[in-house]
């Protein structure tokens, strides 16, 4: 028999057939092993890997049943495959999200233009944009939700329009609006839709159980969610969100509406869950968090993509160090400062001026010997840029307008 990929011979192992050329692996379908059932399970194969499945992703020889991709195998008397130097398998790692030349249009309308990022798997990733961004309609188009009208999304390497359900099947969705049964108690919530999510049944109770442990809400398990604070009824939604174990979640405004202390809570829940392996997708309006959660930020405006990075890096490409001084004439103090170069911005307020340094050029100790000379000093602070001024700065305008 000969390989259905190089041509060359094959030998039996209890794998099935492995090729001695290229190392391809042929599997046989039940029943004795034979040519004719080696050719229906290659016919398997390039049919499982059409609908999706994970060989698609996999190397030419993946390592089943001890066969390695890369080991080298010798004949033997009666067909017996020697394996050697066994290194570690390779597995592809595909990303969370892949988006490409995204378009969506209402009308004459574009609210999104051509945007293209990726979010990789085991990451937090913050999107952020003023009303009327775009922001609402990506998460649409990537929850399957809304058609895009041209580009491509991909979850987890599946193409959305044609695998929406199974898409669906991998996120977790906490909405700004808690959406929960306010008359029914937290168990109750739960048990329903771990049941609409198909949860198996043998496994519910557990499941349950360690959410509403996780959550620090097993205790007031029984009580009616009405019942519960703003952040509780935030944590639980969390809960339910992870009950169907998805692969990436998204949380819109995950803090919206709850005090200091519970968002301190909730973002530890978040932290957890990329500790577990998960993916989270996160939009707020509070860019403190987003500088507390996300390992890489997103900006967009008009429908486009501002900006990618993290956001140490957006601080030192966009804001660099901010030195706030209270002067005794600030008419004085401007002009000793305008020999500066243009990376260097001074607003005005009052007496106070907020001079910002962009770059990586050091221009600190220039600013402060121009106003010392001048004794123009009666007060002065530094510090790093926040996120809000790094926003305000590329989009032209506060992320709540």
């Amino acid at each position: 028999m000969k390989c259905s990929r190089c041509g060359n011979g094959i030998v039996q192992s209890s794998a099935g057939f492995v090729c001695l050329s290229c190392g391809h692996v042929e599997v046989a379908a039940e029943g004795p092993l034979s040519e004719a059932n080696v050719a229906t399970g290659t016919s398997s194969r390039r049919q499982a890997a059409a609908d999706g499945d994970s060989l698609a992703a996999a190397p030419l020889a993946p390592a089943v049943s001890g066969i390695e991709p890369s080991a080298v195998a010798t004949v033997v008397p009666a067909a017996t495959v020697v394996v050697s130097a066994q290194p570690e398998p390779v597995t592809a790692l595909v990303s969370a999200i892949e988006i490409k030349s995204l378009c969506k249009s209402f009308g004459n309308a574009t609210a999104v233009d051509n945007l293209s990022f990726t979010v990789h798997q085991g990451e937090i990733f913050g999107l952020l944009g003023p009303n009327g961004s775009g922001k609402t309609t990506t998460i649409n188009m990537i929850s399957g939700l809304s058609a895009q009208t041209s580009g491509e999304i991909r979850i987890m390497g599946l193409d959305i329009t044609s695998n929406a359900r199974q898409v669906r099947s991998m996120l977790g969705f906490v909405p700004q609006e808690t959406a929960l049964y306010e008359e029914l108690s937290a168990w109750r919530n739960m048990d329903f839709h771990a049941d609409l999510f198909g949860v198996p049944r043998a496994e519910k109770k557990q499941r349950i159980i360690r959410l509403l442990e996780m959550v620090q809400l097993l205790d007031r398990k029984d009580s009616l969610v009405r019942t519960f604070s703003g952040g509780m009824k935030r944590r639980l939604a969390i809960a339910r969100a992870l009950l169907h174990e998805p692969k990436l979640i998204y949380l819109d405004e995950p803090t919206i509406g709850v005090d200091v202390q519970a968002r301190r809570v909730i973002w530890d829940y978040i932290l957890t869950l990329r500790d577990q392996g998960r993916t989270v997708l996160i939009t707020t309006n509070y860019l403190e968090e987003a500088e507390a959660l996300c390992d890489r930020l997103a900006i967009i405006d008009h429908g486009k993509l501002i900006v990618l990075e993290t956001p140490d890096r957006l601080k030192q490409m966009y804001g660099g160090r901010v030195i706030e001084v209270d002067t005794v004439d600030p008419k004085n103090a401007l002009d000793a400062l305008r020999i500066l170069p243009d990376s260097v911005t001074v607003d005005q307020y009052g007496t106070l001026l907020k001079i910002t340094i962009r770059g990586e050029e050091n221009l600190v100790s220039q600013v402060i010997n121009l106003l010392a000379q001048k004794n123009e000093i009666k007060k002065i602070s530094m510090r790093e840029p926040n996120l809000d001024e790094i926003f305000l700065q590329l989009t032209g305008s506060a992320l709540r307008d």
